[in-house]
């Protein structure tokens, strides 16, 4: 049995936990261990289970909490070595990575704790970012946050997953209607930024399958989104391939500044 918890997904932190027989990890860290472990008990788990974070990319809502773990609690950290020679640089983490570096390959497959992870690149203005299929126990998991546009390792490996975690930060007409600078906007939605909602729509229409159980809407955009126009999104999609949202397939828009509810597998 996998345990899932969103603790925070968006641009005021992201942290991701998965619970199994043999223990936990997380992905990212990019909230205090405090409220991580605050969050986890008011659900019933437990912090002192995690035995392993797997890191996404090197901005500050994802690695805010990243050095604290390996310093305070020798927590190993598993990314490219392209992320953490970006990390022995980083102001969080500089000077608290020591002993506690696991490095990763692109599209290489590695196993620990009885947890089997493979990163592959993903499109994103940081110094790399990647997403992770994931293989816990039984259930196969693809995460896929902060990503400007699709690929084709991102919809094999959803293909492959009864659990899609994908970003869907913004809607379009908000962003454009919205007090962001021209830059900015440009930035956000120019391939390498961010996941619009109407993009995420075209990647499930491409990578549905019988076997995905569940799909998690990640990192919403707290000015240019709201979860009912990302789960409309989602909805329209996948009934224009037939499939019926809440029956065929669960979607859920996960919570910015709290915890999820507790998901099962």
């Amino acid at each position: 049995m996998v345990k899932f918890i969103s603790l925070s997904s968006g641009s005021n932190g992201n942290c991701y936990y998965f619970e199994h027989q043999g223990g936990a990890f997380i992905v990212d860290a990019g909230i205090g261990p405090r409220t991580i472990k605050k969050r986890l008990q008011d659900h019933g788990l437990d912090f002192s289970k995690i035995h392993f974070v797997l890191v996404t990319h090197d901005h500050l809502d994802h690695i805010k909490s990243l050095g604290v773990f390996c310093s305070k609690y020798h927590i190993p950290a598993f990314a490219t070595r392209v992320l953490h020679n970006s990390l022995v640089h980083h102001f969080c983490t500089r000077g608290r990575m020591s002993g506690c570096a696991r490095y990763t390959k692109l599209d290489e497959t590695l196993e620990y704790d009885g947890v089997e992870f493979t990163p592959f690149l993903v499109s994103h203005d940081a110094t790399q970012t990647v997403g992770y299929n994931i293989k816990v126990e039984n259930t196969v998991f693809t995460l896929a946050t902060d990503i400007g546009q699709s690929n084709p390792q991102l919809v094999r490996f959803a293909k492959e997953s009864q659990v899609l975690i994908l970003e869907s930060n913004f809607d379009i007409d908000m962003l454009m209607r919205g007090p962001y600078t021209p830059e900015l906007k440009v930035r956000i939605c120019n391939g390498q930024g961010h996941l619009s909602n109407d993009r995420m729509g075209e990647i499930l229409r491409q990578v549905y399958h019988n076997g995905l159980t569940h799909i998690f809407l990640c990192h919403l955009s707290e000015n240019n989104n709201t979860p009912s126009k990302a789960l409309e999104s989602a909805e329209v999609a996948l009934k224009s391939i037939g499939v019926k949202a809440g029956n065929d397939v669960i979607t859920v828009a996960l919570p910015r500044r709290e915890a999820s509810s507790v998901y099962t597998f």
